[in-house]
């Protein structure tokens, strides 16, 4: 596939405004993406769990504006007018304009909210971005009605990823790849691919426990983040083992093996913050109470026996992953040990998910 391939031919249809609402997950990555090329290319794959329950609903309002000269939308937030929400929105027009050659022949609301506190620090992009990447191919499949589910689909991963990189893996479930890697077949850095070999029963139903331990901004954006990697001295060996651990975790999730499962993600998700303090700029986004979470999860694991275990994305907060049928166990030692380390004691209780759903047309 290449990126011509989503450039439409002449729509077939026309239409003069409409409503659409799509609610699209967040997702945590097994086997991390850090470090970006040119437009949103990955430097490695990477494999995410979708979630259920974090989620966001964007409904888009579009009306026929045939003299624009430029993007007309407006951005509302939980119905609150969001201007400072404009500059990303624009700059995603901007890079899929040649793709939607229909985005300036409307004018747009922009209406979003969150399953989960916008200001919890928990990553919205990816969930926000396929969103409205699923919105605009809606009104596309309206234009152009021979668009297949497969195309719509992939076509909206594309679109998504050129918003923000890990939304391409918000539009399917439960298991995404994304970045092409030897080891996955289909795989592509262009969208995500749903991933496609035998997964064991012990993974169905896996268990999401998100630990808000710091619900404020981080102090480096993962943008700044991802650059750093660009001269990183550490950066060629980091893109290999990510390579190496999607081929070790196909093995995984085929065999069943928890153990083998619960030693790649923890150390998968060290490696993404060993990246971040060895940059220049260095800079750590863990908190001391981050490091409380881990060292408590242990030493449960080790009492009990239990596979609970933890993955972190770029920031302070802790994933508690878990199989179902141990979740019992483990949701009182959350409730008992660990929430006491969450900002005001709050987490958030979620599981894999099967991707996005349309709501409205």
């Amino acid at each position: 596939m290449t990126e011509q391939q989503f450039i439409p031919k002449a729509y077939s249809n026309t239409i003069e405004n409409g409503k659409v609402t799509w609610e699209s997950p967040s997702n945590i990555a097994l086997v991390k993406y850090w470090g970006k090329k040119k437009d949103q290319i990955p430097e490695n794959p990477s494999i995410s769990f979708t979630l259920n329950n974090c989620k966001t609903i964007t409904t888009l309002t579009f009306s026929k504006n045939e003299h624009a000269s430029d993007f007309e939308f407006e951005v509302f937030l939980d119905g609150e007018k969001k201007d400072d929400f404009k500059p990303k929105i624009e700059t995603f027009f901007k890079r899929v304009e040649g793709y939607l050659p229909f985005l300036k022949h409307y004018k747009f609301k922009i209406e979003t909210k969150n399953t989960f506190p916008h200001s919890s620090g928990i990553a919205s992009s990816a969930s926000g971005m396929s969103a409205l990447a699923l919105c605009l191919m809606s009104i596309e499949k309206q234009l152009a009605t021979e668009i297949t589910e497969s195309f719509f689909n992939q076509k909206a991963s594309f679109l998504a990823r050129l918003g923000s990189g890990s939304a391409c893996r918000s539009i399917e479930g439960d298991l995404i790849v994304w970045g092409q890697s030897n080891a996955i077949d289909g795989s592509s850095d262009l969208f995500g691919v749903k991933y496609p070999y035998k997964v064991h029963e012990n993974f169905k139903e896996y268990q999401d426990t998100i630990l808000l331990v710091d619900k404020g901004e981080k102090q480096v954006s993962s943008t700044v983040g991802h650059n750093l990697m660009h001269n990183h001295p550490y950066a060629k060996n980091r893109f290999q083992q990510a390579h190496d651990n999607l081929e070790k975790l196909k093995l995984i999730l085929e065999s069943g093996d928890l153990d083998a499962f619960i030693a790649l993600i923890e150390s998968e998700a060290l490696t993404l913050h060993a990246m971040m303090m060895t940059s220049m700029p260095y800079f750590i986004l863990m908190k001391p109470n981050t490091l409380e979470i881990i060292n408590k999860i242990w030493k449960f694991r080790q009492e009990t026996g239990l596979h609970i275990s933890f993955t972190l994305d770029a920031g302070a907060n802790v994933h508690v992953l878990y199989p179902k049928n141990e979740s019992f166990e483990v949701l009182e030692f959350i409730k008992n040990e660990l929430v006491a380390y969450c900002q005001n004691a709050h987490y958030i209780c979620d599981q894999i998910g099967f991707g996005a759903k349309q709501l409205t047309m």
